[in-house]
């Protein structure tokens, strides 16, 4: 093929592609690719903050806990009812907490370099939860907002300029699509969601201010399973996203657009909070995990063994990235902006494991042969030229068996994080490796990488 003939072909295959339009009907949108720097990111880090973070107590579902006694919640309901009789003023509002939230020690810049020193290759930032308070001035959220009320600051302004100057980590926001007590949505409720002010004069537009404003590579979709996408109008607001956006070739979202839109339509799918399938998916998936096992929003009642260890993360992390998903680990500052030190040092922790241990994670892809060994102890990921296992044993026998790799495809062992050579040979079911003599030092336990060369 002569060189005009090829130049000519790619212009016309890049001319089809931007021209690429979806439809706003499920069968188009979900044909669009997913865009392929998420599934090569693997890490993110998520960010509770809100107003929720000022009473700090119970969850970020606060306002509604109290305001609320129907069930599941009676239990949260009457601790919040005790908490509020105990120790505040009567006819204390959930927004008098407004003037507590002033956000003092808020540093977008500290927050990005504690979000590039954990690995993450992405991070998610609460932008407005379900009590509808908007961390930036929303022109759709009068006089309740972070620039009206409290701080008097944008804090996603803020976080994504820090974001985008230390580099390497893609911008998502998080919003939720309904607020509990919002008057135009509580008008539709009792309609049985037959008509769609909320949606139409708050929800749609306030959402399209936040891409148009602050283009993020994400959007992380919530609250919308109080009915399904034709309330919503899901499929309207994803064909605008991909079609028509300013962020249109690289955004990604999830799948909570309606009830029954999960693990079925949309981008990746996160299913229910911290997903953790047993089983291989089909899709694109996320595991959206807290430090906090208890609540996403920072708690000031929690102890210490109600959040996650290192090791617990390290070992669902491994799980979820062998079966091909991408793992977002959560943390909740404090009301005065503080990502306190316990989160800090997990995601830190987490950081210094990925620095060793990061090439068998990024980038990588489900190995197909075996995701996880019988024991559950040793995990599998592979790229074009190796496969990796990652076990959580240090065998005091110094050989362990990595079962799911046949000794004859391989050519070399080496070990992530060290410099010694990898002895190996047949096992009973795959390759048999010698550790090292060398014993691993603090950031390189936790779980250990080894590298066949195929």
């Amino acid at each position: 093929m002569r060189s005009s003939t090829i130049i000519l072909f790619i212009i016309n295959f890049v001319i089809a592609v931007q021209c690429v339009h979806y439809e706003p009907n499920w069968k188009s949108l979900d044909a669009r690719p997913l865009p392929k720097w998420y599934d090569q990111a693997k890490i993110g880090v998520f960010i509770h903050f809100g107003l929720f973070s000022v009473p700090s107590y119970v969850s970020e579902w606060f306002w509604d806990f109290w305001r609320d006694p129907s069930s599941p919640y009676v239990w949260q309901h009457a601790q919040l009812l005790r908490f509020m009789r105990d120790n505040f003023k009567p006819n204390f509002t959930y927004a008098d907490f407004g003037n507590n939230f002033q956000a003092e020690f808020f540093n977008a810049t500290h927050w990005a370099e504690v979000i590039k020193k954990s690995g993450a290759r992405y991070t998610v930032l609460t932008t407005k939860h379900h009590e509808g308070f908007t961390l930036w001035p929303s022109s759709y959220s009068f006089q309740w907002n972070s620039m009206a009320l409290g701080p008097k600051r944008d804090i996603v302004g803020e976080f994504s300029a820090a974001i985008r100057k230390i580099g390497n980590i893609h911008l998502g926001l998080y919003y939720s699509l309904f607020e509990w007590f919002h008057p135009l949505y509580l008008r539709d409720m009792e309609h049985n969601y037959t008509t769609h002010e909320y949606v139409r004069l708050k929800a749609r537009p306030e959402l399209e201010e936040l891409i148009n404003t602050y283009l993020p590579d994400l959007l992380w979709s919530d609250g919308d399973a109080v009915y399904n996408d034709t309330y919503w109008n899901s499929t309207d607001i994803l064909a605008w996203l991909y079609n028509d956006s300013p962020v249109k070739d690289v955004i990604v979202t999830n799948d909570r657009w309606g009830t029954n839109c999960h693990n079925k339509h949309g981008g990746f799918f996160d299913g229910p909070d911290r997903n953790n399938p047993d089983s291989l998916p089909k899709h694109k998936w996320e595991s959206a995990i807290s430090v906090d096992q208890f609540a996403w929003g920072y708690r000031r009642e929690a102890s210490l063994d109600q959040l996650l260890t290192i090791d617990e993360l390290i070992h669902q992390l491994l799980k979820t990235i062998s079966f091909g998903g991408n793992f977002l680990v959560n943390a909740g500052p404090s009301k005065d902006g503080r990502i306190m030190p316990i989160f800090e040092e997990r995601l830190s922790q987490l950081g210094e494991w990925l620095e060793i241990n990061g090439d068998a994670i990024y980038e990588s892809q489900i190995y197909e042969k075996c995701q996880i060994s019988k024991n559950n102890q040793t995990f599998y990921t592979m790229k074009s030229d190796a496969i990796y296992g990652i076990t959580l044993e240090w065998p005091h026998e110094g050989s362990l068996e990595f079962e799911c790799i046949d000794y004859n495809d391989v050519d070399q062992v080496t070990m992530l994080g060290s410099s010694e050579s990898i002895k190996f040979g047949p096992g009973s079911n795959g390759t048999l490796v010698k550790f090292p003599k060398w014993i691993p030092g603090d950031t390189l336990k936790y779980a250990y990488s080894f590298k066949f060369h195929v």
